[in-house]
């Protein structure tokens, strides 16, 4: 996620430039033949901008339903948010007994360890992510051995090696964990550590949890239809191919510096339309690690640090702070 006010120009530019350069050489060339060999080819401007008007709204609807998907996704982790700190507040509420202090400790860990684990699933990759543009060095790029170690590695910091040792072949860790937490719970509520109406409160909570990870596991592995996806894109190019001829039919009857204004009116047109295709494409995506996801790891940190201040526990760790004007 970006935090400050604004993407600079350039560094707007220098994320989308290739539609611009591509589109500058095409429509150069278009005009070159046009002048060297008088040879006038050209369509009617009125036509292109009609095509022009109905793929922006085509483009418009994208966009639309794009960040729809960025913004449910960053409901989903604001419920997280708040069910987090109730489920929290509730263990250290609810749970009376011997060792209580250790088992309140034990409970709140393992929430941590599904939050980290979920993280991790939803930071891997799909073939229709741009795993390419990812921010480098924090995310594996595919389920791997390195992916699985450092996973492991994070877990030790909340779980016991015996817990871990048997989270090793499943294929969904962040919901195992869960029924390990249910589990858990169950254990204490037969003995003795809270009644059995604090116990459904309780796991209500980590029925809103398993809402809340399948929803997150929905935007992550149900792409946006490619239907639309596509037909975005070669409609933005079709018309993007037809505006150094309507360029012509602008431009041709001048001469000297004024005829050439034609090719860079035409790759500014070419790179509106894709700037708004791309913007879409990336939003589609809200969990790729790339610079304008979610910002799913600062989140779990956030709810970390609360956690682990309810239990008034040491060495906790430092609010993430955003790199470059960038926060994962």
């Amino acid at each position: 996620m970006y935090t400050k006010k604004r993407y600079g120009f350039f560094m707007t530019l220098n994320w989308s430039k290739k539609p611009m350069i591509t589109g500058f050489i095409f429509s150069l060339i278009v005009f070159a033949i046009t002048h060297l060999f008088n040879f006038v080819f050209f369509i009617p401007w009125q036509p292109i901008s009609v095509i022009g008007i109905a793929v922006a709204f085509y483009l418009g609807f994208k966009n639309n339903s794009s960040y729809d998907r960025t913004w449910e996704a960053r409901k989903i982790w604001g419920s997280i948010v708040n069910n987090s700190r109730t489920f929290a507040a509730a263990v250290i509420a609810f749970t009376k007994g011997e060792d209580e202090e250790t088992l309140r400790k034990e409970l709140m860990y393992r929430h941590i360890a599904w939050l980290t684990a979920l993280r991790y699933q939803l930071r891997l990759g799909r073939p229709w992510e741009h795993t390419q543009n990812r921010v480098s060095g924090l995310y594996a790029p595919k389920i791997s051995e390195a992916y699985l170690t450092a996973l492991d590695k994070e877990l030790s910091n909340y779980l016991s090696d015996d817990e871990i040792k048997a989270l090793d072949h499943v294929t969904n860790t962040a919901a195992q964990i869960l029924k390990n937490q249910s589990v858990k719970l169950e254990e204490l509520c037969r003995n003795g550590y809270y009644d059995d109406f604090r116990h459904m409160e309780l796991h209500k909570l980590i029925k809103s949890f398993y809402e809340d990870q399948g929803k997150s596991e929905r935007i992550k592995n149900f792409p946006f239809p490619r239907q639309y996806a596509s037909t975005a894109f070669w409609l933005c190019f079709v018309f993007c191919a037809f505006v150094p001829f309507g360029m012509i039919d602008i431009f041709k009857n001048t001469n000297g510096l004024l005829f050439w204004l034609g090719p860079i009116l035409s790759s500014i047109v070419i790179w509106v339309f894709f700037l708004m295709e791309k913007i879409g494409d990336y939003s589609e995506n809200p969990f790729e690690g790339t610079y304008n996801d979610v910002p799913i790891t600062s989140i779990a940190r956030g709810i970390e640090i609360d956690i682990r201040e309810m239990l008034d526990d040491t060495n906790i760790p430092k609010a993430m702070e955003p790199e470059n004007g960038f926060l994962m």
